[in-house]
């Protein structure tokens, strides 16, 4: 682990009584590993962002009915084998499923490959859950 760093941190009473509500309410041990978990957020954003190898999840809810459509679905994480990690399917009720497709590479293909699924028709829902690889984050 790295050497730990202190320092300190000017903030108004309002917003620091807000911040440790938040903190009681997550449950977290510390204000500072609360602020450490805002920090690796934040850098998991910029990865995001400037378009650095990432990892994170794809899930889509659709009507199984739709014509065509888990064809379609499937066709296009074969065309994206490379960035297809793996893919769990779950059975909501007679008509729906819930697909979450873990994902890792560019940032600029994943959301591509989420823009792609989600403009096949009977596909009711898309949601990126954005992650990191680990490698920056110490």
């Amino acid at each position: 682990m790295d050497k730990l760093s202190r320092f300190g941190v000017s903030i108004g009473r309002d917003l620091l009584d807000r911040f440790d509500a938040l903190i009681a309410e997550r449950g977290y041990a510390s204000r500072s590993e609360a602020f450490r978990d805002l920090i690796r957020g934040s850098l998991v954003e910029d990865e995001w962002r400037k378009g650095s190898e990432v990892a994170g999840a794809i899930t889509l809810v659709y009507d199984h009915h739709k014509k065509d459509l888990v064809t379609h679905l499937t066709d296009l994480q074969h065309d994206a084998h490379d960035l297809v990690v793996s893919t769990q399917h779950i059975h909501l009720d007679h008509d729906h499923c819930l697909e979450i497709i873990a994902v890792r590479g560019h940032a600029v293909e994943v959301r591509r490959l989420a823009d792609a699924l989600r403009s096949v028709k009977g596909v009711l829902q898309v949601a990126v859950n954005m992650a990191s690889t680990g490698q920056k984050l110490g």
